[in-house]
């Protein structure tokens, strides 16, 4: 695999959320806004480069017997120092993700980044596996986000999570809103519509080459 095919992979053919339906608790339960789905995606990318590297510069001395709760350790440390900075940052973002910032210690996608690739790559393949990885969960997050927000609120909101300097609201259907989408379900329909428009992309695309 060329470094360009491992940097690309984690958008489409390896989408975590959209190929391999990994993440799927902080992908319906921090998506309820495009703000607080991209302030995720960052917390996840950060755990997930850390994580990646110094697994990658450690695999040769940990033994293979104890390799996974030695994985747990590592990403919980990079897990907390994030936590400490987002409380100290970004406070708002922080109580609106509340206890999904901690899971991200056993984020099945970074666990396994972990044990497939960083754990039999070197730093610089691993360093791009997590940027790949990390940057398509986090499109897909900012997806979801995108459509909730829109369909149940007829609004994008800035700045009410992220310390950007300023605050407000992009009106533009708020009268036809239905807040059913910023609910739980609405993580589900959402989701669902957008795997099914995948998979008719796919049908598409494979017709059209046979």
């Amino acid at each position: 695999m060329t470094k360009k095919e491992n940097f690309l992979k984690g958008f489409v053919k390896e989408n975590p959320i959209f190929v391999f339906l990994l993440g799927m608790c902080p992908s319906l339960a921090t998506t309820t806004s495009l703000e607080s789905a991209f302030g995720m995606g960052l917390l996840v990318l950060f755990v997930l480069i850390g994580s990646n590297c110094l697994i990658s510069l450690l695999k040769n001395f940990i033994p293979n017997e104890i390799r996974i709760p030695a994985y747990i350790v590592i990403i919980a440390t990079f897990v907390t120092i994030i936590k400490m900075l987002c409380d100290a940052f970004a406070p708002a973002l922080a109580n609106s993700l509340g206890v999904f910032i901690s899971l991200i210690v056993v984020n099945c996608i970074i666990l396994g980044r972990a044990e497939a690739f960083a754990s039999k790559n070197n730093v610089l393949d691993s360093f791009i596996d997590a940027i790949s990885m990390g940057l398509g969960f986090t499109m897909s997050l900012m997806i979801i986000g995108l459509f909730r927000e829109l369909l149940g609120t007829g609004a994008i909101a800035f700045g009410k999570y992220l310390p950007i300097g300023v605050s407000g609201s992009i009106q533009l259907w708020p009268s036809y809103a239905i807040p059913l989408f910023v609910q739980s379900p609405g993580a589900f329909f959402v989701l669902g519509i957008i795997l099914a428009i995948i998979e008719v992309f796919k049908n598409v695309k494979g017709g059209a080459t046979k």
